[in-house]
């Protein structure tokens, strides 16, 4: 099979469009690139839909309403036959569920994608999902891979590969000087972004306590970039403490190449992270990144490599490490220029497809071989 075009679904439950799904176009457009048929099961009128409708993907729409919906997956399930897949490829946590049992049931392979740093529990539901509906269970990071050996997934059904970014797709349209000129950024005066969607997991109310703490010179601005139920709450706060002038909440963007251009470096400071493909990104474009010592992320990272390391939910050492940061100009560079190239090397889209076209092929002669005896 190692020449033979394949043929995969794609499970996604989620509305909305976050990192994971940015992660699960990119494999799309990969595996696309490279011959294979990819079609995309999720929910009519989601986000992933909609992108799927935009870039030329087949989908097959199914309402998922919760992970327990066995009319959902009764659907999946002879959509599966209708589509003449030969693997399925579950994405987020109600996927599992629901495409899981939809293969199984089917006769199909299934493998899943995990990507958060979140405890496996040792249930008999994950028992089942992980032991017979799943041939292989992917971890973004290290971090997601010691949780689900720690959840009592079977060494040698766990794979990993790291979650990436297309390097090709974050060039800025202008240079870099236009680009702040167009932010508001004046001459001397050092930005900070955060990119992220605005939950209490990210810790973006954190960030602007240590942000508030930061002397005034030289001037800083923070540049928060994302929407989320916390926005109300994150301007309140910058409000209270008094730096609301020197904080800019630009909304949902799509110029994320473009404002890692224009900033001088990258915060992530998350309570929990599977990876932090955010953080990816900025270190593709070779922008020092300050965020906490959490999951996927601090492995990512590295402490004194490519970012400095602090710890969640602590403000003043936050403060302190962004204040090195904007105070050693040749630490910032040095740090930028490292994570450009461990992204090149480690988190390239091109090598998270090869990886995942093994994966499939490994898993697709593993079934013919038990289909044969």
């Amino acid at each position: 099979m190692s020449h033979e075009a394949l043929q995969i679904a794609h499970v996604s439950g989620e509305q909305g469009f976050s990192g994971g799904e940015v992660q699960v176009f990119l494999l799309l457009e990969g595996l696309r690139a490279r011959g294979h048929r990819s079609v995309l099961v999720c929910p009519p009128g989601s986000e992933s839909a909609r992108q799927a409708e935009k870039r030329g993907f087949e989908t097959h729409p199914v309402r998922m309403r919760n992970d327990l919906s066995l009319g959902a997956a009764w659907r999946i399930r002879r959509g599966l036959g209708a589509l003449g897949v030969q693997l399925v490829h579950c994405h987020t946590g109600r996927a599992n569920w629901l495409g899981g049992l939809a293969a199984y049931s089917r006769g199909l392979p299934a493998v899943t994608t995990r990507r958060m740093d979140r405890a496996v529990s040792r249930s008999g539901r994950n028992r089942w999902l992980y032991t017979r509906a799943m041939r292989r269970a992917v971890a973004i990071s290290p971090a997601v891979e010691r949780r689900l050996l720690e959840g009592g997934v079977p060494r040698d059904r766990v794979r990993l590969i790291w979650s990436s970014v297309d390097r090709a797709a974050l060039r800025p349209s202008a240079p870099r000087a236009e680009l702040r000129t167009r932010l508001g950024a004046g001459e001397g005066e050092a930005c900070l972004l955060v990119a992220a969607h605005l939950v209490a997991r990210k810790g973006i109310d954190v960030l602007l306590e240590a942000f508030a703490a930061l002397p005034g010179e030289p001037p800083t601005s923070l540049w928060i970039a994302g929407e989320g139920p916390e926005r109300v709450a994150l301007e309140s706060q910058a409000l209270r403490l008094g730096c609301a002038r020197r904080v800019h909440f630009l909304g949902q963007r799509d110029d994320v190449a473009d404002l890692l251009e224009a900033c001088d470096a990258f915060v992530l400071p998350s309570r929990a992270e599977g990876l932090g493909v955010a953080a990816l990104e900025a270190m593709a474009c070779g922008r020092p990144v300050v965020a906490s010592a959490v999951g996927g992320l601090a492995e990512a990272v590295g402490h004194e490599q490519c970012g400095l390391l602090v710890p969640p939910d602590d403000a003043a050492a936050l403060s302190a490490a962004l204040g090195r940061l904007l105070g050693d100009a040749p630490l910032a560079r040095r740090l930028g220029e490292a994570g450009a190239a461990r992204a090149a090397e480690r988190f390239d889209a091109k090598t998270m497809v090869a990886g995942y076209e093994a994966l499939y092929r490994e898993v697709l002669d593993e079934a013919a071989a038990r289909g044969a005896r």
